[in-house]
C-alpha cells in the first residue's frame, strides 16, 4: 500500500520505519522539501521509501496519516490539501498538548471538542479514524514491549474506514480482540483526554512501555 505520514517527528519516523519494513511504500511529509529529518529518514529507508511535502504526502497515499502535535495539525492538513485527502482513510494520531513554561500539560481543544472532530468537520470527504494517540511510538508498532494483552482505542464515523486501520493495526501486531471501537469520532475526545493521565504515569513508572488493558465483569 502507498502510505502518506504527515509529520516528520518521532512518531511519523516510527511509522514509517515500521510500515516501510512491512512492505507499503512511505512518503513522509514536512512543510518544506529539503527538510532534515526526512531527508535522511528516506535515506536509510531504502527505496520504499521517500521524504517530501506535505501536498506530496497526501497526494502519494492511498491511506495517510497525521502524525503533527496537535495544536499545528490543522494547518498542517490545510496545507496537505483538501482535494488530496477527499475519499482516504486518514488516520489522527494527534494529541492536542499545551506545554506550559512551567511544565503545566494542558489540552487545546478539550472536553466539548477534540482535534479529531476538528479534522472531520474540516475535512468532511476525508474519512478520519482516531488510533493509536494513547501510547508511545515505540509500542505503537510492537505491542509486546508490553506483556499480556492490552487495549487500542479507535473511533471514527466510517465503518469501512474503521476496518481499514484495524486490519493496519494488525500488521503492527496488534491482535483484533483488544482494538476497542468507541464509537463515532466525537469518542476522540476520551482518548485524548487520557494523555495528561499517560504523562503522569510515565513519570510515574520512568518509562513508557506501559498501557491501558480492562476487563468487563461476567
Amino acid at each position: 500500500m502507498r502510505i502518506g505520514i504527515i509529520g516528520t517527528g518521532a512518531v511519523a519516523r516510527t511509522l514509517a520505519a515500521k510500515l516501510v519494513s512491512l512492505g507499503h511504500q512511505v512518503t513522509l511529509g514536512s512543510r518544506s522539501r529539503d527538510n532534515a529529518a526526512a531527508t535522511e529518514w528516506a535515506h536509510q529507508a531504502g527505496p520504499y521509501g521517500h521524504a517530501g511535502t506535505y501536498p506530496d504526502a497526501a497526494d502519494f497515499g492511498e491511506l495517510v496519516i497525521n502524525a503533527t502535535a496537535g495544536t499545528v495539525s490543522l494547518q498542517a492538513l490545510r496545507l496537505a490539501g483538501a482535494d488530496r485527502l477527499a475519499g482516504k482513510v486518514l488516520v489522527d494520531v494527534s494529541n492536542p498538548l499545551v506545554f506550559a513554561p512551567d511544565g503545566e500539560v494542558t489540552l487545546d481543544p478539550v472536553n466539548s471538542d477534540s482535534i479529531g472532530e476538528q479534522i472531520q468537520r474540516e475535512f468532511p470527504d476525508t474519512r478520519v479514524v482516531k488510533a493509536l494517540n494513547t501510547l508511545s511510538a515505540p509500542l505503537m508498532v510492537d505491542p509486546g514491549r508490553v506483556p499480556g494483552a492490552h487495549n487500542l482505542f479507535i473511533a471514527g464515523e466510517d465503518p469501512e474506514a474503521k476496518a481499514r486501520v484495524r486490519e493496519l493495526l494488525g500488521e503492527f501486531g496488534w491482535p483484533a480482540e483488544v482494538v476497542v471501537d468507541l464509537g463515532g469520532i466525537s469518542a476522540a475526545r476520551s482518548t485524548e483526554m487520557l494523555m495528561p493521565f499517560w504523562l503522569n504515569m510515565m513519570r510515574h513508572v520512568g518509562h513508557t512501555d506501559f498501557n491501558y488493558s480492562f476487563k468487563i465483569a461476567e
